[in-house]
């Protein structure tokens, strides 16, 4: 194994912090009644993805230049999913760059799987939510991933039509961010909103989060977990030197930070006070954000970037609650989705390259479209058809109880009251 694998091993060992601290989020930012389902199917839902992939999701995604299934038209080839073989035969786990790809896309998959467990928080039954994610796992990450990381066509658009690099996302804020959010919208649509939440006139009801001080752990966690995610990924996808992994790891904070202060900012003008849960997510969202462009700007545009995304977070959540009637719990549609989508855009705006050539802006243009045009109805089509045969709500009875109790038959905190009078009359 070179020093360049080694180095990138270290960082592949410390991307699950990141899948950590967002299910600490997820637990947090939901009722303390169902605590314990949070993190039991959090852990449920990586195992699942982790397994999807390694059947088939692999063999779908592929790694570039490897063989795959390609439409010829306007005289070019177009890579459109890999043709792999199945069970990751005939490919020796032997510390190669490919090797190492295939681990950090295990990995990769299952923090994918995990963003829509926010949307779905104090509702979504464990059964349905793990067929969920493997459908993500199984097809629509890896046919996504193939496109912009195995030599799909989006990364063709530079060879085949001149636009800038092709389609550029070094961290996995298209593939893994953008997939998870767009994936949290169509099941926070197919759910509908917690019970309570909308009880007065569509006018939406606060529901607080129950431990606020895990969720701010959980940042912290996600912060070494990124650093890594991001610099795995620019050294495998990106091809970019190992060296440049501190300015990734500056960049990375950098983001998450401005994301922050702007959340605290625009929530104590709002409210006069900073609101944490929304404090939180701003700092993810510069993380989500930061994924796309961390190896290709200067810290100065890192910065900026995390600044847009910390503003966007706290809009979106705003628009999604109130026009759109969309019970986000954890922020998974305007941190992931949101933000996600915003640093994709970002790496046009203020990405460098060597031997730059136009059409950078256009090529990321293109893979949003695409996110928005075909990934988002896919994944509402897979989950409304799960939906038709395996219900994915729980019964108003099991809400009312809370999950822990009726999916596992024993809550997180047993010597603390987890049930407030409102939630016990008949």
């Amino acid at each position: 194994m070179t020093p360049s694998s080694f180095l990138c091993l270290i960082f592949i060992f410390l991307v699950p912090l990141a899948p950590a601290g967002l299910a600490l989020i997820n637990a947090g930012l939901g009722r303390s009644r169902s605590a314990a389902h949070a993190m039991l199917v959090s852990l449920a839902v990586m195992a699942v993805a982790a397994l999807a992939y390694f059947v088939c999701g692999f063999a779908w995604q592929g790694i570039a230049g490897g063989a795959a299934h390609s439409l010829r038209a306007a005289g070019k080839e177009w890579n459109w999913i890999a043709a792999e073989p199945l069970f990751l035969r005939g490919h020796p786990l032997d510390g190669s760059p490919a090797s190492l790809a295939i681990l950090l896309q295990i990995l990769s998959v299952g923090l994918a799987a995990l963003i829509p467990l926010g949307s779905g928080s104090d509702r979504w039954r464990l059964g349905p939510s793990c067929a969920s994610a493997a459908l993500l796992a199984g097809f629509t990450y890896p046919l996504f991933a193939h496109w912009v990381w195995g030599g799909g066509w989006l990364a063709q658009l530079g060879s085949n039509y001149g636009l800038g690099q092709g389609f550029l996302d070094a961290g996995g804020a298209s593939c893994i961010h953008a997939v998870g959010g767009l994936t949290a919208l169509s099941v926070a649509w197919i759910l509908g909103p917690r019970r309570g939440k909308y009880v007065l006139q569509g006018v939406p009801s606060a529901i607080p989060g129950h431990d606020a001080v895990i969720v701010v752990f959980a940042c912290f966690l996600m912060l070494a977990g990124w650093m890594s995610l991001n610099s795995a990924g620019a050294i495998l996808f990106a091809g970019v030197e190992p060296g440049r992994a501190v300015l990734i790891a500056v960049n990375t904070t950098l983001s998450a930070s401005t994301g922050l202060l702007a959340a605290v900012a625009i929530t104590t003008y709002r409210f006069g006070k900073p609101d944490v849960s929304l404090c939180a997510n701003g700092w993810v969202g510069g993380l989500a954000a930061s994924s796309a462009a961390c190896a290709f700007v200067t810290p100065a545009a890192a910065g900026a970037i995390g600044l847009v995304a910390g503003a966007l977070v706290t809009a979106a959540v705003a628009c999604i609650e109130w026009p759109l009637a969309i019970d986000d719990a954890g922020g998974a549609i305007s941190v992931h989705a949101a933000g996600g989508l915003w640093g994709v855009l970002a790496l046009g705006i203020f990405g460098r390259f060597p031997n730059a050539v136009s059409g950078q802006w256009l090529a990321q243009l293109i893979g949003i479209a695409t996110l928005i045009g075909f990934v988002l109805p896919l994944t509402y089509a897979l989950n409304w058809l799960l939906n038709c045969f395996y219900r994915q709500r729980v019964d108003p009875e099991g809400e009312r109880q809370g999950l822990d109790l009726y999916e596992l038959g024993a809550g997180a905190y047993p010597e603390f009251v987890t049930h407030t009078e409102e939630f016990t009359q008949q």
